[in-house]
């Protein structure tokens, strides 16, 4: 599996895009483990990187992003981490593990040193890629749970947040973020320029906004839209965009991010 990575960085067009695909892989090797660990069982995949992996986004994504759901099942996460690790010195990969669980976000990073300059994307002897991982052991209440079967890279059966689920959770992350995240909105953008993508969760949407200290109206189907058109407006979108565009596949549409074609498909 090492050959087929250094196959794939040697495949992209820049260098940009080897370090894309290659942490993507490294995610996919991640989540496969996690797999197999039964990890999937008490855990729910949400956000970017389960946007790309469950549905095709053209946005690659650093983070892997989980909560937990089903509080009956075992879950360990530390146990999970020891998993990920033993499975991938068996493909030949050296991994060290930073890990913090004190609080309700339990994370880890996950790091790969010396793998860009083994696979020629950088010059530096000491450079890693790092995958964090997040789980949100207190989820707000209100998700709605999908499996589904998926094969980038390896094969995987996720369990995950519904689609109307997953586009809540990016509404929550665009109202509450104390500052701009292009990513953010060009994942709303891509949910919204989709007419068959389902209208958000709005229970969990407003259980989300009030765990963090919403100090807004209650969301409702009649004012969700001018909530979030309020926030567009008020971005800067020269950051919007440069945040967002090493992050996408070539060819990706990144000319047609701007508020105006954004506020057409919000409606």
């Amino acid at each position: 599996m090492r050959d087929r990575l250094n196959e794939l960085v040697r495949a992209s067009p820049t260098p940009e895009h080897g370090r894309n695909v290659a942490r993507e892989y490294l995610q996919a090797l991640i989540l496969s483990s996690l797999q197999r660990a039964g990890a999937m069982i008490p855990l729910a995949f949400h956000g970017g990187t389960a946007l790309r992996f469950l549905f095709g986004s053209p946005r690659y994504s650093e983070d892997l992003d989980f909560a937990l759901e089903r509080r009956a099942a075992r879950y360990d996460f530390r146990a999970y981490l020891q998993a990920i690790r033993g499975d991938l010195a068996v493909e030949g990969y050296a991994v060290e593990l930073k890990v913090s669980d004190r609080q309700a976000v339990h994370s880890a990073l996950v790091s790969f040193p010396g793998l860009p300059f083994e696979l020629g994307l950088s010059g530096h002897r000491n450079r890693v890629f790092t995958v964090k991982m997040e789980v949100d052991t207190a989820p707000p209440a209100g998700a709605v749970l999908a499996t589904t079967v998926v094969r980038r890279h390896v094969t995987l059966q996720l369990q995950h947040h519904d689609r109307a689920s997953l586009l809540a959770g990016k509404l929550h992350a665009l109202l509450q973020r104390p500052y701009a995240k292009g990513r953010d909105v060009y994942d709303l953008f891509w949910y919204l320029s989709d007419p068959t993508w389902p209208a958000p969760n709005l229970a969990l949407l407003q259980n989300a906004l009030r765990q963090t200290g919403w100090a807004g109206p209650e969301v409702s189907a009649q004012n969700w839209r001018e909530m979030v058109r309020g926030r567009l407006e008020a971005l800067p979108w020269d950051q919007v965009v440069a945040d967002v565009g090493p992050f996408l596949e070539p060819g990706a549409g990144l000319d047609l991010l701007t508020l105006e074609n954004l506020l057409r498909v919000l409606g």
